[in-house]
C-alpha cells in the first residue's frame, strides 16, 4: 500500500509497509533472524556482558567516555562485549570493546530513523524485530550495565530484571551507572512499588548501582566467571 506524500510522511509508511507483509511470511524473517542471531552468537568463547544506554549523546558526553572506559576494562579483563549496535552509547561500548582487542558484539536495529550501525563492532549483527533482538541481548550476555536511557534502555532494563524476578533465566548482575539519573526511578520502585506491594524487598537485590569505572569491572569480575 502507497499513500501519496501529502497524506503520510516517511514514518508513517514504514510502518504501513512493515505490517502490509503477510504474518504468516512474516513468521518465516522471524525464524531466520532466529538462526542467525543463533548461529552467529554461539561461536563467541568469552562470557560477554551487554551494555545498554541513549544512541543520542556523542563522544564529548561523559557518559560515552565512561561506556568506552568500561567495555576497555571488561575487554581487556577478557569478557565479549555486547551493545545495541548503534550510535552513542552503544558505539562507546563497541569502541572501547574493540580498540581493546576484545569481542565487541553489536546487534543493531532496523529502523526508518535514528540508528545506524556503529563502525566499532567486529561481530555485527541487523534485525528486523525488537523482540528478536532483545532475545539475543539477553541470552548471550552475563551481566547488565545499564548507562543512562530512554524507552529503549528501559524496556530492555525491564525486560531482564522480570525475567529474573519470575526465575525464567538464571540471576545475574544488573548494574545501573550514574545513580542521579536512576534516583527517581529507584525511588519510586523502592517507594510506592514496593509500599503497596506489588513488588517483594528481595526483589530490590536484583539491581545494583555503581558509578565507578573500576568498580564496576570489578563487581564483573567477582561475580562472572571467566
Amino acid at each position: 500500500m502507497r499513500l501519496n506524500s501529502n497524506e503520510v510522511d516517511e514514518k508513517q509508511q514504514y510502518w504501513l509497509d512493515t505490517f502490509n507483509v503477510g504474518d504468516s511470511w512474516r513468521l518465516f524473517r522471524i525464524m531466520a533472524e532466529f538462526v542467525n542471531g543463533f548461529d552467529s552468537l554461539s561461536v563467541v568463547k568469552h562470557p560477554a556482558v551487554s551494555i545498554f544506554g541513549t544512541g543520542r549523546i556523542g563522544p564529548d558526553n561523559p557518559f560515552y567516555r565512561q561506556a568506552e572506559e568500561i567495555a576497555r576494562g571488561l575487554a581487556e579483563a577478557g569478557y565479549a562485549v555486547i551493545t545495541g549496535g548503534g550510535p552513542g552509547t552503544m558505539e562507546a561500548g563497541n569502541k572501547g570493546a574493540m580498540e581493546a582487542g576484545g569481542t565487541s558484539i553489536g546487534l543493531n536495529i532496523d529502523l526508518p530513523f535514528e540508528q545506524r550501525q556503529n563502525r566499532y563492532a567486529n561481530l555485527p549483527l541487523q534485525f528486523k524485530y525488537f523482540f528478536v533482538r532483545k532475545v539475543m541481548l539477553i541470552k548471550y550476555a552475563m551481566a547488565f550495565i545499564c548507562m543512562p536511557g530512554g524507552f529503549g534502555t528501559m524496556d530492555e532494563l525491564f525486560e531482564a530484571i522480570t525475567l529474573i524476578q519470575t526465575r525464567r533465566i538464571k540471576s545475574f548482575p544488573i548494574i545501573l551507572v550514574g545513580s542521579d539519573y536512576w534516583k527517581g526511578l529507584i525511588d519510586w520502585i523502592k517507594g510506592p512499588m514496593l509500599e503497596t506491594g506489588k513488588i517483594e524487598e528481595k526483589d530490590l537485590f536484583i539491581i545494583n548501582q555503581l558509578d565507578e569505572v573500576d568498580e564496576i569491572v570489578n563487581f564483573i569480575k567477582r561475580t562472572v566467571v571467566l
